[in-house]
C-alpha cells in the first residue's frame, strides 16, 4: 500500500529516536562526543512538529519541510546529514502524489547520495553510508522486481541490520571516532545505528497502513 500522508512517518521517527536517545548516546559516547542521541531526538521532534504544522501536503512537500526543521535544530555533523538526506530525498519524489516501493527506492537513493557527497564519505569508511547503501540497493531491486511497498521495507531492514553487523569490522575515518581509529574496530557504527533505525520506522509505518 502506497502512502499519500507522511506525517504518521515523522511521528514514529520522532517516538522511536525518543526512545533510543539514551542507547544512542552510550553507543556515540565510547568514541564520539556522546551528543548524537540528543540530535537525533532534537531533529525528528523538530521534523514532526513542522510537518504536522504544514497541514495537507503531498509527500515531497512533507519530506523537505522535514529536512529544514532538522537543519535549524540540530545543526550538528550528523543533523546537517540528516536534513541533507531528506531535502534531497524531497526532490526525488518531487512529482510523486503518493510514495510506493519505486518512490521509497528513489528517496533512498538520493538520501544516500546527497549524506555521500556533503559528508565526503565513501562505502567502508565506517559512517551511516555503510547502512544507506544497502537500504536503497534493496529497495532499487525490489522495485525492479514490482514488490509492494511493505515487504520491499522488511528487506531493506534486513539488509540495513546486516550493513550494520558488517560496520563493526572497520575503522572510523570521519569525525572523532577517527582519532580513536582501532578503538572503533569492533563497535557498531553509532550513525550506522541512528540509520536502521530509520529504516525500521518506515517498515512499521507501512506495515500499519498495509
Amino acid at each position: 500500500m502506497s502512502l499519500h500522508d507522511l506525517r504518521p512517518l515523522f511521528e514514529r521517527l520522532a517516538r522511536a529516536f525518543e526512545e533510543k536517545r539514551d542507547e544512542l548516546i552510550a553507543l556515540d559516547g565510547k568514541v564520539g562526543d556522546s551528543d548524537l542521541g540528543i540530535t537525533m531526538a532534537k531533529g525528528f521532534s523538530a521534523a514532526r512538529d513542522a510537518v504536522v504544522a504544514l497541514g495537507e501536503a503531498g509527500p515531497s512537500a512533507q519530506a523537505k519541510q522535514a529536512g529544514a526543521a532538522i537543519a535549524k535544530a540540530a545543526p550538528s555533523t550528523m543533523g546537517t546529514l540528516m536534513a541533507t538526506g531528506f531535502l534531497r530525498g524531497s526532490k526525488a519524489i518531487e512529482m510523486a502524489q503518493d510514495v510506493g516501493t519505486a518512490e521509497l527506492a528513489a528517496f533512498f537513493a538520493a538520501f544516500r547520495d546527497g549524506i555521500a557527497q556533503r559528508g565526503r564519505a565513501k562505502l567502508g569508511d565506517k559512517t551511516v553510508l555503510d547502512v544507506l547503501h544497502p537500504i536503497a540497493e534493496t529497495l532499487e531491486a525490489e522495485a525492479a522486481e514490482g514488490t509492494a511497498p511493505e515487504p520491499a521495507l522488511a528487506r531493506a531492514v534486513e539488509a540495513a541490520r546486516d550493513g550494520l553487523e558488517k560496520t563493526k569490522d572497520l575503522v572510523a575515518q570521519h569525525g572523532k571516532a577517527a582519532a580513536f581509529q582501532e578503538k572503533s574496530r569492533g563497535l557498531p557504527d553509532a550513525g550506522g545505528t541512528a540509520a536502521v533505525i530509520l529504516a525500521e520506522a518506515f517498515h512499521a509505518v507501512f506495515a500499519e497502513a498495509g
